[in-house]
């Protein structure tokens, strides 16, 4: 296992780590900004009223984005196994 494979594999295990979240943390920053200027407007300063929405557009970009999720998790995970044969030098 060279030094190069290892490298390759750390940085896209991160790419994949960062695309799997990056839905549901834009989902829930749009939220957040949208509620927070809410609240600014509004001059409403609760701390649930931020925290519900958010929880609730996170699970709503998981049911939405779940297939893809799962379908680049698992090209992931084929690309992965179809290096083991080569980590074996």
């Amino acid at each position: 296992m060279t030094p190069e494979l290892v490298t390759q594999l750390a940085r896209r295990s991160f790419e994949v780590t960062l695309m799997l979240a990056a839905p549901l943390l834009v989902f829930s920053l749009v939220v957040g900004l949208v509620i927070s200027i809410f609240q600014a407007v509004t001059s409403i300063n609760e701390a649930t009223l931020a925290f519900v929405p958010k929880i609730v557009a996170v699970m709503v970009a998981m049911i939405v984005f779940f297939p893809w999720m799962m379908s680049y998790m698992s090209d992931f995970t084929r690309e992965i196994f179809a290096l083991i044969p080569a980590l074996r030098n």
